[in-house]
């Protein structure tokens, strides 16, 4: 048996979006019976939330919806851009950070964006940071997230995105 894909979602603190971008994907992948073909992860470019739970404004949309999970957050480290065949960014400047750590051109080649992945995104390249949004705010970051690890499975199943 192959190697596991690994994937790393990454954001600004760990709490609201990327966890739920990894928890999203390994729950998509487990359903289309390709859990074991993924080891994914999660974490952000700042270390202000290192080992708390998700926020809990996005477990409860999260939970309204039937999906539940926890998750601890953490810092991303530079060793990361070399264990991770892909990097998923939830925004231009987290992908910018991460460029910003990486020390070679194979390391910035795995940093992709989430919204990429959106068939729905429209040139806008951001998942949007619901911190100081409204239960509005909230659902929107979720809907997106959800399409886009959808897209991102397929793609990878396809063999459309590979991780270097």
């Amino acid at each position: 048996m192959a190697e596991p894909r690994r994937v790393l979602f990454v954001c600004l603190g760990n709490i609201i979006r990327s966890p739920l971008g990894a928890r999203l994907f390994e729950h998509k992948a487990a359903e289309a019976g390709l859990a074991e073909k993924y080891a994914v992860d999660s974490a952000g470019t700042g270390d202000w939330h290192v080992g708390e739970p998700p926020d809990e404004r996005m477990v409860r949309t999260a939970a309204r919806r039937g999906f539940h999970y926890t998750d601890r957050a953490r810092q991303v480290k530079a060793a990361d851009l070399d264990s991770f065949d892909l990097i998923i960014a939830m925004d231009p400047q987290n992908k910018l950070n991460l460029e910003t750590l990486a020390q070679n051109a194979a390391q910035r080649a795995k940093i992709r964006l989430m919204r990429e992945f959106d068939p729905q995104a429209g040139g806008d390249m951001s998942v949007p940071d619901p911190w100081y949004a409204g239960p509005n705010g909230f659902n929107d970051a979720y809907d997106i997230i959800e399409r886009s690890v959808e897209k991102l499975l397929a793609e990878l199943e396809a063999g459309r995105v590979t991780p270097a």
